[in-house]
């Protein structure tokens, strides 16, 4: 049981520790301190969902009906590219550089934001659904402890990440280092939706 659980850990963070658009975005929220909570408890409640839904079978629907990713896409392409564009003018325009500054996020506009990074994102169905899934359900009845570790991953990952970013608030003080990020960001989600949206 337990060597199951430790391989679904270890299997969770090898998918989940990457820099990609939800990685991104919280990493810049827990710099700035901001809505930090509701972002990890909703990135944290996706792979809930997610990841249980591919270890019950949903894995198998995917497999059985492909088209339905080349439309998700489209619309995470789409949605990347919108959003690193919004990235690079926080980058261009001065009073988005300091850990104050900038357009605040209510609570609800975050969770939106998470929502969209996450499930428009068609690698998270293919990692956390259906790859996870087909992993967990080689090892039959002991699958339950597979989706434990994997979610535990996800735990440690996200409120590591999340809360863990404050740290590198000293050097975030200074607004080149904000430019820098956000230029980052910018170019990492034009590339990644270029990239759905040419597949």
């Amino acid at each position: 049981m337990f060597h199951v659980a430790l391989t679904g850990l270890l299997t969770g963070l090898a998918l989940i520790v990457a820099v990609g658009a939800q990685n991104a975005f919280l990493l810049r929220q827990g710099i700035r301190g901001e809505q930090v909570l509701p972002i990890v408890l909703t990135c944290l409640l996706s792979d809930v969902v997610a990841i249980t839904a591919g270890v019950a079978g949903l894995g198998i629907v995917l497999e059985r009906w492909p088209s339905v990713l080349p439309v998700a896409q489209v619309l995470g392409g789409l949605y990347l590219i919108a959003f690193g564009i919004h990235a690079a003018m926080r980058a261009w325009k001065p009073t988005a550089l300091t850990t104050e500054g900038g357009a605040s996020l209510t609570v609800g506009k975050a969770i939106v934001l998470t929502l969209a990074l996450t499930w428009l994102n068609p690698h998270f169905y293919l990692d956390a659904v259906l790859m996870l899934g087909t992993v967990a359900n080689s090892f039959g009845e002991d699958r339950w402890w597979f989706l434990s570790g994997t979610l535990l991953a996800s735990l440690l990952w996200f409120f590591g990440l999340g809360y863990g970013a404050r740290l590198l608030r000293g050097l975030f003080a200074r607004p080149s280092a904000w430019r820098v990020l956000d230029s980052g960001i910018a170019v990492l989600m034009g590339v990644l939706g270029v990239g759905l949206l040419a597949h």
